[in-house]
């Protein structure tokens, strides 16, 4: 599975140094970025109609990240050229058979007078680099400054810079000051918004989740083990990196650069059974894959894991942008310990897909029948009067048992493959989307956390009987989440789980709570309603 279509974005050494060239003239900040403003100025030199440079950023920015790398500046010249040439601009002149390799830099009108002058104003003429700029964000020191100083509007270059400014000032002093990283969510840090998007497989041991991430890559990763009993006995991430090695879990959570510093408070039980595999692979550039232990069924269920199975997995949930959950004909039943795993994944719905693999190894008349069962399996444990879409293959590298399923069944499979894998295609495309919507949930748990704390400390009696009036909250916390759901209007389906927020309430002294800063509330509220939709505006296509 291919994520690029088509070369696009590739060209000789020669065209690569004279892209480099108009590439640093064209980025006014110096920030490795082409902004939408950069891009009127420069791309206006090519004399195209509006509505064509509108197409071309479209393309060139499909993961609307609201700025160019210069990778995909390339791609946007590449583009300005074929236009000029007389191609229509659409996707699919990505997928023709265009030599991008050897395409001809597009004509900029005064663009090499522009450059000369710009190169004679300077005392020294520096050698002309091929390598690409390193993309270097405004914000990498951010999250380690202890100043609580705003960051400029200005050093805002993409919706992803926009979004770490609107956390640092307005989002994070509501979260340090309720404690939401003790209760709900740990505190983001830099790279928890640069991260590449996640898909996270869950299912029961042998179901074929390791198989199905080695299949995609057409390869297995470093530390992969596929047999019928349970073989994968921890969470691996299979990420990009320039060689092939296995990370193990304490290192991987203390390392700046990778989202992983929450899974710290799992502790080391937990941490020595996670690793981070790491292999050089073209998929693994947008993506990036969690495998999962098999979860225990029938007698295994009684030994407990020593550590948090459900709430790691509840952790990934929040941070991946698909969680893919597979079965296969001879494992319909859904354990306990799935059952709890499924209802953590509660609040995640729009991510969730569900794969029966193996389905080749029965006939068509008992796919039928495990199909049904599987649905009325899933209704059980889910609770909602929706059905939930589930796809039907065997994603493996054996060719399909067409024996067993027939003509009909062979097709149906390879309908379904392609409907998963374009699912699967699209995430990096709506990475960006996705993102915000995980910040706007997270701004309202936050704000819902913070009435919450705020209520039960009001609660509390100013001298006498403390002891005995936190007890009372602890135990009555239901009655509680209702006053504060009715005095406030706030949706019952937001409210966190009962039995968690109890269970760590227990551990703090609930005087000691803050009380309710209505500014705080008002600038999360701002946030929501004016700052990030404005900042959306801001970085749609300049050309819109």
């Amino acid at each position: 599975m291919e994520i690029s279509s088509g070369p696009i974005g590739s060209c000789s050494k020669e065209n690569q140094k004279t892209y480099l060239e108009w590439f640093n003239f064209a980025d006014s900040d110096g920030d490795g970025r082409i902004t939408g403003s950069d891009a009127i100025k420069f791309f206006g030199m090519s004399n195209l109609s509006r509505q064509d440079l509108k197409q071309v950023w479209a393309i060139s920015d499909s993961k609307r990240q609201g700025y160019l790398g210069f990778n995909e500046f390339i791609g946007a010249m590449q583009l300005v050229s074929l236009a000029q040439a007389g191609h229509e601009i659409t996707s699919d002149l990505l997928k023709s058979d265009v030599d991008f390799e050897n395409l001809k830099p597009p004509s900029m009108e005064g663009l090499d007078a522009l450059i000369a002058k710009k190169r004679t104003s300077k005392s020294s003429d520096p050698d002309i680099n091929v390598s690409p700029p390193v993309e270097t964000s405004p914000s990498v020191s951010w999250f380690s400054s202890k100043s609580s100083k705003k960051v400029p509007l200005s050093s805002v270059t993409s919706i992803f810079d926009g979004l770490k400014r609107l956390y640092i000032q307005k989002l994070k002093p509501l979260e340090v000051t309720y404690r939401f990283n003790d209760f709900v969510s740990p505190l983001l840090t830099n790279s928890d918004f640069d991260a590449k998007p996640m898909v996270m497989l869950l299912g029961q041991y042998s179901t074929g989740k390791t198989t199905f991430i080695k299949h995609l890559l057409k390869s297995g990763y470093p530390g992969a083990h596929i047999g019928p009993e349970p073989t994968t006995d921890r969470f691996v991430v299979v990420m990009s990196g320039t060689d092939e090695r296995s990370i193990p879990g304490n290192t991987v959570a203390v390392q700046a650069d990778m989202p992983f510093n929450g899974l710290t408070t799992f502790g080391t039980a937990f941490l020595s059974k996670f690793e981070c595999s790491q292999m050089p692979h073209p998929l693994l550039e947008h993506i990036t894959f969690v495998d999962t232990p098999g979860v225990l069924s029938g007698e295994k269920q009684r030994t407990q894991r020593a550590y948090d199975f459900t709430g790691v997995t509840s952790w990934f949930a929040a941070k991946c942008d698909l969680i893919l959950l597979l079965f296969d004909p001879h494992k319909l039943d859904i354990s306990d310990e799935f059952k709890r795993v499924i209802s953590s994944l509660r609040g995640h719905d729009d991510k969730i897909r569900v794969v029966l693999n193996k389905a080749d190894q029965v006939d068509t008349q008992q796919l039928m029948r495990v199909y049904g069962a599987l649905m009325w399996s899933l209704g059980k444990v889910l609770n909602t009067p929706e059905v939930m879409r589930v796809y039907i293959g065997s994603f493996n590298d054996k060719p399909v048992n067409e024996a067993a399923v027939g003509p009909i069944g062979k097709e149906l499979f390879e309908k379904e493959q392609d409907d998963l894998l374009l699912d699967l295609k699209d995430i990096p495309k709506k990475a960006c989307d996705r993102r915000i919507n995980e910040f706007v949930k997270r701004a309202r748990a936050a704000k819902i956390h913070a009435y919450i704390i705020s209520h039960l400390k009001k609660e509390m009696p100013a001298m006498m009987g403390k002891a005995k009036a936190q007890q009372r909250l602890v135990d009555n916390l239901v009655d509680e989440f209702r006053k504060v759901q009715r005095e406030f209007h706030l949706p019952p389906g937001d409210f966190p789980n009962v039995e968690h927020f109890r269970e760590v309430l227990t551990g703090y002294s609930i005087d000691k709570f803050e009380k309710l800063k209505p500014k705080m509330i008002q600038a999360v509220d701002d946030m929501l309603g004016y700052d990030i939709p404005e900042l959306l505006k801001n970085f749609r296509n300049p050309y819109d």
